[in-house]
Parts: C-alpha cells; sequence; structure tokens
C-alpha cells in the first residue's frame, strides 16, 4: 500500500536534511497509512524489507515486528541493545478535511519558516513514526556503529498497547533498551505514567418530538492535543464545553437533545463537539440570548488558551424523536471529570494523576462517555475510579473500567541513564533534564515480562501530537538521531 506519488513528494521535502537515513524511512512510513488497527502494511513492508537485507526477522503472535542485527566490527564485546518504537500513529483530522487514514497517505510539507514539518489538516504520525525511522536507519545504514541490535516494533500503541501486553517474555535478550517514544529534545525520560480504559454508559429514553424548531450546536476551534502530555496546559475539551453550554441553556430554555457527539479519540483531548437540540420557536430567541450569553463567558475565560473557539449554530431538519432524559444526559457529561486531579507530591511539576474524556457518542441505545485516567500510582487511579462510578451510579449509568496498564518506575540502578544522560550533555552542551512523563509509554507493560530490563526514553521535539497541529522539529531530529547513534557506539563492555 505504498503510494509512489506521496513517496515521491516526501522525498522531496526531506531531500537536504540532516539525518538523512533517518528522514527517507519517515518518508516512507507516511507514505504507507498506519492508524491503529490498521498496520498490516506498514508491518509486512518493513518485515519484507528486512528480508530483502538478510536480517532476522519475524512477527509474534500478536503481529510486532522483530528485527535482529549482529554487531558492526569490533563492537561484539559490547552490551546488545533493544531499540522500540511502534507502529501506529493516531488518526486525527480537521472536520472539514476529508481524509481516510486507512488508505490516504499522509503528505508531509514544512511550516513556513521550514523549522518544522508537517500535514495538513491532519496528524502527522511523528509519533511514533520518527521514532520508527530512527530504529530503521540504525539497520539500513552501514555506517552507524553499534553492538548487537534487536528492534521491537509494537502494534497499536495509541489504543490499548496491544503489543506491548501481548509481548512474551524471551523474545528479546538484549539487557538494555532505548525507546523512541518522547517528545522534547533534551530531556531523558525514566518513568511514566500507568494508565485505564473508563467507560460510562447510560441508557436513552427516546420520545416523539413535540417541538417545532431545531438547532445544530458546534462547539470548534480547540486545540486538542495528547491526553496525558498536554493535560495539565489549560486546552479546552469540547465535550466538557459542550456540557457546560447545555446546563446554561437548560437554566433558560426548554429543548430536548435529539443526537449528540464530541471528540474521535480516547487518548486526544475532544476538539469538537455536535449537538442537535430540539425547541419551540417561540422560544427562540430566549435560547439564542442564552446562547450568546455563554459563548462571551468561554471564550473570555479560555481565550488565551484557546483563541480560536468557536460556538455555533445553525438551523436543522426537524427530528422525529428526542430524547426524553436530556437533564440527565447534561448533568452526565457536565458533571464527569476531565484534566488534572492531583500534581505529583515527590516530583516537581509533574501531573501525578488525570482523566481525559475523549469521546462521546450514541450506540445501541446508550449515550457513551469514554475516558481515560492516568496516574504515576495504582491509588490514584483507583481514586478517579471510585469518582467515575459514584457519577455513573447517581446518573444510573454503568461504568466499566478495562485495559490497566502499569507505569514505569525510575530505577536508581540503571546503567544505561547516566551513560545517556553524559552522551546528550557532550552533544548539548549542558546537562539534559531527567523526568517523568505523564503519558503511557510501553516501557512499564514491557519491564513486566523483562522487569531487569534497564530502559531510558528519547525523542526529538514534536508538538501537537494527536492533533492535526502535531509538527517535528526538524533541527532536533537530527540531535536526536545523533545521540542514538552515539549510544550505541557507548554501549558498555559486557559483563
Amino acid at each position: 500500500m505504498l503510494n509512489q506519488t506521496a513517496l515521491t513528494h516526501n522525498l522531496s521535502v526531506v531531500q537536504d536534511l540532516d539525518a538523512s537515513e533517518l528522514w527517507r524511512w519517515f518518508a516512507h512510513i507516511c507514505s504507507i497509512p498506519h492508524p491503529s488497527y490498521h498496520e498490516e502494511a506498514i508491518a509486512m513492508y518493513i518485515v519484507d524489507w528486512a528480508k530483502s537485507k538478510h536480517l532476522t526477522v519475524w512477527r509474534d503472535e500478536v503481529g510486532n515486528v522483530i528485527i535482529k542485527k549482529p554487531a558492526t566490527i569490533g563492537m561484539e564485546n559490547r552490551t546488545p541493545i533493544a531499540l522500540q518504537a511502534h507502529l501506529d500513529m493516531v488518526p486525527q483530522a480537521n472536520v472539514d478535511t476529508h481524509h481516510d487514514f486507512t488508505k490516504d497517505p499522509i503528505i508531509m510539507r514544512f511550516s513556513d519558516d521550514k523549522a518544522w514539518i508537517k500535514a495538513t489538516n491532519t496528524t502527522l504520525g511523528a509519533d511514533n513514526g520518527i521514532g520508527m525511522a530512527s530504529c530503521l536507519a540504525v539497520l539500513s545504514d552501514e555506517s552507524v556503529v553499534h553492538p548487537d541490535i534487536e528492534v521491537l516494533l509494537t502494534m497499536t500503541e495509541e489504543t490499548g498497547m496491544v503489543g506491548a501486553i501481548g509481548l512474551n517474555a524471551g523474545v528479546l535478550t538484549a539487557p538494555i533498551m532505548v525507546n523512541t517514544d518522547t517528545e522534547e529534545i533534551g530531556e531523558i525520560y525514566v518513568g511514566c505514567a500507568g494508565g485505564v480504559d473508563a467507560d460510562v454508559y447510560l441508557p436513552l429514553q427516546y420520545t416523539d418530538n413535540v417541538y417545532d424548531t431545531a438547532l445544530t450546536l458546534s462547539i470548534t476551534g480547540l486545540k486538542g492535543g495528547h491526553s496525558g502530555i498536554d493535560i495539565h496546559k489549560n486546552r479546552a475539551n469540547a465535550i466538557k464545553i459542550m456540557g457546560r453550554v447545555l446546563a446554561h441553556l437548560s437554566r433558560h430554555c426548554d429543548f430536548k437533545i435529539a443526537t449528540i457527539k464530541g471528540g474521535s479519540l480516547r487518548n486526544a483531548i475532544a476538539r469538537e463537539s455536535v449537538a442537535t437540540l430540539a425547541l419551540h420557536h417561540a422560544n427562540l430567541d430566549k435560547f439564542l440570548q442564552s446562547l450568546n450569553a455563554i459563548t462571551h463567558d468561554l471564550q473570555t475565560e479560555i481565550g488565551v488558551a484557546c483563541p480560536n473557539l468557536s460556538i455555533c449554530h445553525v438551523h436543522a431538519d426537524t427530528p422525529s424523536q428526542v430524547i426524553a432524559n436530556t437533564p440527565t444526559i447534561i448533568n452526565l457529561i457536565n458533571a464527569l471529570p476531565s484534566g488534572v486531579v492531583r500534581y505529583s507530591d515527590t516530583i516537581a511539576d509533574v501531573v501525578e494523576t488525570s482523566l481525559s474524556f475523549g469521546v462521546l457518542a450514541v450506540a445501541n441505545g446508550e449515550l457513551v462517555a469514554t475516558l481515560l485516567v492516568r496516574s504515576l500510582t495504582q491509588i490514584g487511579k483507583n481514586g478517579v475510579l471510585s469518582t467515575l462510578q459514584s457519577i455513573a451510579d447517581l446518573a444510573g449509568a454503568k461504568a466499566v473500567f478495562d485495559g490497566d496498564y502499569v507505569g514505569w518506575n525510575y530505577d536508581p540502578n540503571s546503567v544505561i541513564t547516566p551513560i545517556t544522560a553524559r552522551l546528550y550533555a557532550d552533544i548539548l552542551g549542558h546537562e539534559p533534564a531527567i523526568k517523568v512523563i505523564h503519558a503511557g509509554l510501553e516501557c512499564g507493560l514491557i519491564k513486566k515480562n523483562y522487569p531487569d530490563m534497564d530502559i531510558v526514553s528519547i525523542g526529538p521535539t514534536i508538538v501537537g501530537a494527536h492533533s492535526p497541529d502535531e509538527a517535528v522539529d526538524v533541527a532536533s531530529v537530527a540531535v536526536y538521531w545523533q545521540l542514538l547513534k552515539d549510544i550505541l557506539k557507548n554501549s558498555p563492555i559486557r559483563s
């Protein structure tokens, strides 16, 4: 499924950049559709390439790709290193953009100042396409000096960490791993949050419509972003904004919801939400006055963080049925929390616990609220789940919790962390920051079956991940590539 036209274009964009082999691979990756649950084409493309280069390659029972390459001459006595990335990308597009992520390639472009690579109105897939490209570039670039290498490319990380969960013990033998899935140059990550999926199901009660007017209300223009990394940045959630708007309107006007939806991914901050409402025409002026008032308040409140917030309405066809328990829907959306719950008491400026209201949908006669809870501690996760259970009980809804995955705890005895820090400092000219990230890296799940594996996570600067604003800093990719090569070259002598 490699799109040759897209590949030709993408290669022309990156042809003069440093870290040329990495960028060449990224151009290929963008030219093959690979959203979550649709990674087969890119996985097989990589497998076929590895076989053509006579590398040891196979796929495990969940579809992860594992590739091994022997040490370069003189590095046979160095400790083997595993490099890890995930195969899938987040498929997000602006509401007026027609892009089929299962069929259409990503078309790369420069920002106006040529400092960033991005896509047009869609996610770029630099998360984790740059990391994947770097792993493959290590395998293909014969100038890279390295010990025995194992490359692990995992399936469906973005929507459940399927590959990491399904990775069996004994597949990997390297005692050191470099995860390539962090997004800030100058930082080394040595721990991450765990998470759990939370879904709340509210049965809907439909009734014949007695109203003579309908409006479709749209919340758009929000920044969105990664529900872990960006959760502390005061970015508004379109579903929560919709709940607040409807709660305000319900105190001034009589109406019923006909349809409602918002967001598109559990792990992305919802950027858009839409609802069709039925009301009496006689109350239309009062309704619009109330809508203008709450719109003004919200734009005043969040205008700095989300300057492009838009709350619009258009007339709609009058529906034949409406939802009788509209007040319960509004109260549930308004009551379900989203955002930072608690900052860490032990790690400065790090979010300990959060949750994000990612998707709101109607399916099989139920309103479905989809949330993702993250925490550095199991106690923190449990506390949020208790809150969600109570809210669901009060609303007469059902709460279902699934996909609990562990965090990654910092290892003070790590060997690779100080090596990485020293090499990074040599490149940067100053000490790197060693951090714990409030996002779900696969490292914790991998360590579950490989408890003695010594892991660090690094990556270039990527902004707007999980949103159409995603972009990767070109200069930072060259720095990241140099660091990765230096880590491989300086792998410790086997003990």
